[in-house]
């Protein structure tokens, strides 16, 4: 029986997963399902004029509109990937889960670190879906900065880094809305200017804002005048009045950073955007039963092209 406040989503154990994936035709079917549904269509021109060809055809389908074939892997990240579907499925159901650096990814898939990093990275770009238009109600905008800690730094980059608190780390600011979404975006500094674009690209004209007291938010009367704004002050031991507070983000930087020093110990300034999106997408999903939060997950891939090209570049 569920106490309360217990939730009330359905988990997978993995027992049950590979118990649902036993093999590639199992993937397949699945990717397919979750893709296409009951209708397969042409990931190129959208017809669906399509139907299967011989099995030894590496493409299994035939599109008889624009003449190509292809497979469940077309315009997607798994676009010419070797990697067998059950590999990708697995890393899928791993990934939505909790995060998982591409070290073990290696390991538990017998795919190479490269491998893994590079699958890891194309799978985090299946949370960019649902995270466009603006969100509304009741909202919380806050900073904060992702790093290393100084003090395990290397001596030379600890005397190369002059100022204290934030300096050498990177910036993140995180609108929430009050039962709702994330959005969380690496910015390149915390300056009054940065944070409007944010807010005003994030929280819908006319909803209730709640932030801390920071010198960057409070200095912008006329964005505060589209909102219905309201600031505690964290400096001399404020944390909630009434509903003010922003409990909500600091909660998602919590778990990102746990994120950060647990799992994955490290995140390149080049790549962190990746890492806050994955973070945000699992916490947006996060009432869905595992199979739901996969397909969510499996969705958002079609349609990203991600050659390593590119994430090298």
């Amino acid at each position: 029986m569920s106490g309360p406040g217990k939730s009330h989503r359905e988990g997978l154990s993995l027992v049950q997963f590979l118990d649902l994936f036993p093999d590639e035709a199992s993937a397949r079917e699945w990717f397919e399902t979750a893709r296409w549904g009951e209708k397969r269509t042409c990931p190129r021109c959208g017809s669906d004029r399509t139907a299967p060809v011989p099995s030894e055809n590496p493409m299994p389908y035939h599109c008889g509109a624009c003449r190509k074939y292809f497979s469940v892997k077309t315009g997607t990240v798994m676009q010419s990937s070797k990697l067998p579907l059950r590999t990708w499925v697995i890393g899928i159901y791993l990934m939505s889960l909790k995060g998982v650096s591409s070290m073990k990814l290696h390991r538990d898939l017998g795919i190479t670190q490269k491998t893994a990093w590079m699958m890891a990275q194309k799978i985090r770009a299946g949370w960019l879906r649902g995270t466009t238009g603006p969100i509304g109600g009741t909202v919380e905008v806050d900073e904060t900065y992702i790093g290393g800690r100084r003090k395990n730094m290397p001596k030379a980059k600890r005397k190369a880094l002059a100022g204290r608190g934030s300096v050498g780390k990177e910036a993140v600011v995180g609108v929430v809305q009050r039962g709702g979404e994330v959005r969380a975006q690496h910015v390149p500094d915390t300056q009054r200017e940065t944070i409007r674009r944010v807010v005003e690209g994030t929280a819908e004209v006319g909803s209730t804002l709640y932030s801390d007291d920071s010198a960057a938010v409070r200095g912008m009367p006329d964005l505060l005048n589209l909102y219905r704004h309201e600031a505690v002050n964290h400096s001399v031991g404020e944390y909630v009045r009434g509903e003010a507070h922003t409990n909500g983000v600091e909660s998602f930087w919590s778990m990102l950073k746990r994120g950060y020093q647990g799992t994955y110990h490290h995140m390149s300034p080049k790549h962190l955007q990746r890492y806050v999106t994955e973070f945000a997408g699992r916490h947006n999903v996060r009432d869905l039963d595992t199979l739901m939060q996969m397909t969510a997950l499996a969705r958002g891939m079609d349609g990203r092209l991600l050659p390593w090209k590119m994430l090298t570049a």
